[in-house]
């Protein structure tokens, strides 16, 4: 599978990614595949490459970075992130675990394990990391100006 041009360079367009904070906060995303290399020893270790081409199967990483450019610190921040439709939500990146989850499209949030949607026999099941849709991060604290940071989120390409 060959990713859209504009998917490699930002995963996801920042008009896609709802944030309320003041525009002096910058939002940057990233993607990056998982890829098994061996070194000259003949070790395998999994390395992170900016991909071209993936394939179904390919595990990804989804980073987004943020940095408040601003003067007074960003208060109310919140990263509501949707899923890209190629792509099954597996879990949320190191030190990003504090992040919620949707299965309705970005109506509710709520830790996934506490998500239930309609299996196939259309009585409510709990729902799979394979059901989100969005993932959302909301800011307890404030962004002190001149503050930056990373979350993550992980998938894998359908």
């Amino acid at each position: 599978m060959r990713i859209p041009a504009l998917f490699v360079a930002l995963s996801i367009p920042a008009a896609a990614i709802a944030q309320t904070a003041p525009p002096a906060v910058s939002l940057i995303s990233k993607t990056q595949a998982v890829k098994e290399v061996v070194d000259a020893k003949g070790n395998k270790k999994r390395t992170l490459v900016d991909p071209t081409t993936v394939l179904p199967g390919q595990p990804l990483v989804f980073w987004l970075s943020y940095k408040n450019n601003g003067k007074a610190p960003a208060t109310n921040f919140v990263i509501n992130n949707p899923i890209p439709k190629s792509v099954n939500f597996t879990g949320f990146g190191d030190k990003s675990d504090w992040g919620l989850a949707s299965v309705d499209g970005g109506k509710s949030f709520g830790p996934l394990a506490t998500l239930k949607v309609n299996g196939a026999d259309n009585k409510p099941r709990a729902a799979l990391p394979t059901d989100v849709t969005n993932v959302r991060w909301t800011f307890s604290k404030a962004i002190a100006p001149g503050a930056s940071g990373t979350i993550s989120f992980y998938g894998v390409v359908e």
